[in-house]
């Protein structure tokens, strides 16, 4: 019986590890990041092989599939939650203005945001357009000091998958 909760508790840690490796894994893939990416796969796929093996040497036993199942859910969330927390890469942000908002620039590059500032015109007339290239790590700051300084400006962010030259700042204290 105990040996048995063993195996069925083996089986779930190693599915929550190999599926959380590989959701950071496939992340790491779409961001170019290839040999990185290769390497956590190694180890995802060699513990996932361990995994698979342990339940199929004991197909009668419903705990150890129930087990697999519930690591896979858990390896997901987990997943997903370990790459929100690390934040990998970055994102390209634009933000349109219906007047200008030299106060919004400012505070942006003194909060250490590479920031361009190009007029257009928008529907309604001029407009001024604001880019930027920011790390995810960052993105909530920058988006704050927006919603805080320019509280009508219209804005989108994108994943940047690769970005070369221009300012992406350093991180600065809140």
């Amino acid at each position: 019986m105990f040996e048995g909760a063993l195996g069925a508790l083996l089986i779930f840690g190693m599915r929550l590890t190999d599926v959380s490796l590989g959701t950071i894994r496939m992340i790491l893939a779409f961001q170019g990041r290839s040999y990185v990416a290769a390497a956590i796969g190694f180890v995802e796929v060699t513990i996932f092989v361990l995994a698979i093996g342990k339940v199929m040497s004991s197909l009668d036993n419903p705990v150890n599939v129930l087990a697999y199942s519930g690591g896979f859910a858990g390896g997901t969330i987990l997943g997903i939650a370990i790459e929100n927390r690390i934040a990998l890469g970055t994102r390209f942000v634009r933000v349109i203005t219906h007047r200008l908002n030299d106060h919004l620039v400012r505070a942006l590059r003194e909060a250490g945001f590479g920031v361009t500032r190009v007029d257009g015109e928008g529907m309604h007339g001029r407009v001024h357009i604001l880019f930027s290239v920011v790390r995810r790590k960052d993105l909530m700051r920058f988006v704050g000091l927006v919603r805080e300084l320019a509280p009508k400006a219209f804005y989108t962010v994108e994943d940047a998958r690769a970005s070369q030259g221009g300012f992406v700042g350093r991180r600065k204290a809140k």
